[in-house]
């Protein structure tokens, strides 16, 4: 299997683990106004920033994370999203990470969607497959 810095192969969670399953997160704000009209890199944060308001939610970090689905608009600056991503994951513990471009996204002017899912665990209990040091926080 290659073994990456950047994101995770596979990742065994240990039983009785609280698993966070977060729902697909876009660029809107707490009165669900679209953040950065069609500028991804202002959007991807701003998802982010609902990722980690989701996660603490369910007192959840960035650590936790075990995967990452990110939908993006077809034409979108890929490099962009992931650089602004970087400074919300941990680069300590990459989630397994999976992208897909699509024609559109259900809410109207969205272009980035992240759906997460994470498990609170004690740290040393988790089994994580893939994961090397990592220097750059770079999604991939």
């Amino acid at each position: 299997m290659e073994r990456s810095p950047y994101y995770s192969q596979a990742t065994v969670v240990p039983a009785g683990a609280s698993l966070v399953f977060v729902g697909g997160q876009n660029a809107v704000d707490a009165s669900g106004q679209i953040v950065g009209n069609g500028d991804v890199e202002a959007q991807t944060k701003q998802v982010m920033v609902n990722v980690m308001a989701c996660l603490a939610a369910a007192e959840a970090q960035a650590s936790d994370l075990v995967s990452l689905e990110i939908k993006a608009v077809v034409g979108v600056d890929l490099r962009a999203a992931q650089q602004a991503a970087a400074d919300y994951l941990d680069p300590s513990s990459p989630p397994l990470i999976s992208v897909a471009f699509v024609q559109q996204l259900a809410r109207p002017g969205a272009l980035v969607e992240v759906t997460a899912l994470a498990a609170r665990v004690e740290r040393g209990d988790a089994d994580w497959l893939g994961r090397d040091g990592v220097s750059d926080p770079a999604w991939f």
